[in-house]
């Protein structure tokens, strides 16, 4: 499992991530054995993902200022061959974000996108009815799109939901299972994106690392899942994320 191989590396992950998920983030992420760092200070990125294994951009709660800080980690990142993996949180909103995802795009060399649906369409400039973070809904023949996205920009797409789909550009991936509870607290994209980061950092081929990532984490949710009320829920994630990566409840996929 790679939630376990991740605890063996113990990987430091640089995140720039919003506010709202930080907290959630971080202690997915040591429940893992990994090593979590939040920082945005435009002083300090660069010295700081110059010590890390991989690099995480969430554009949950952009600014101006951690924007030009995504900018220069980034940058830094693809100098130091470190993975770099693009959350578009709510891309479709607001032309602000619009903007500031094809700069970073343009600028910097992403190894995935982690998305939902909506926000695959709106990079892809494929129409669609979004609202706010939502993934809202429209026409879109996901696989195209995805690959399309992949090619594009050279990276690796992910695009979660009931069912999550991967690929590089060429091959395709689909995982399934999950709980819906997933979709009702902040934060589980967002520390999937972060999961994602710390996967990109162990050997073997990162495509098949990612998907078995994807396969983990569907895991975690139905494990989750036995404690049905809303606010223990997303402590129990943290609970099962701990679990799997320490061996706990093994599992496979017919």
């Amino acid at each position: 499992m790679t939630l376990s191989s991740i605890r063996k590396k113990n990987p430091l992950v640089h995140c720039i991530t919003n506010y709202v998920v930080a907290n959630f983030t971080a202690n997915g992420l040591l429940a893992t054995g990994a090593s979590p760092v939040m920082a945005d200070e435009m002083e300090e990125v660069e010295e700081m993902v110059s010590i890390a294994n991989g690099l995480l951009i969430n554009l949950g709660t952009v600014n101006v200022r951690t924007l030009e800080s995504m900018m220069i980690a980034g940058k830094k990142a693809n100098e130091l061959n470190i993975p770099v993996v693009l959350d578009p949180v709510g891309v479709g909103a607001t032309k602000y974000r619009q903007r500031a995802i094809k700069d970073i795009l343009e600028k910097v060399n992403v190894q995935l996108i982690r998305c939902n649906m909506g926000e695959l369409a709106t990079i892809a400039e494929v129409e669609w009815q979004g609202r706010g973070v939502d993934s809202g809904n429209g026409d879109m023949d996901l696989p195209t799109v995805a690959k399309q996205v992949a090619i594009k920009y050279n990276c690796l797409v992910a695009v979660t939901g009931s069912k999550d789909f991967l690929t590089d550009g060429y091959l395709e991936y689909w995982t399934v299972g999950g709980h819906e509870l997933m979709t009702q607290v902040t934060g589980t994209g967002c520390l999937l994106s972060a999961l994602s980061a710390a996967a990109l950092t162990l050997e073997g081929n990162p495509l098949s690392n990612l998907c078995e990532l994807f396969m983990d984490y569907k895991r975690v949710a139905e494990l989750a899942s036995d404690h049905l009320l809303l606010g223990t829920f997303q402590e129990e994630i943290i609970n099962s994320i701990h679990l799997l990566s320490r061996g706990g409840k093994q599992w496979t996929l017919s």
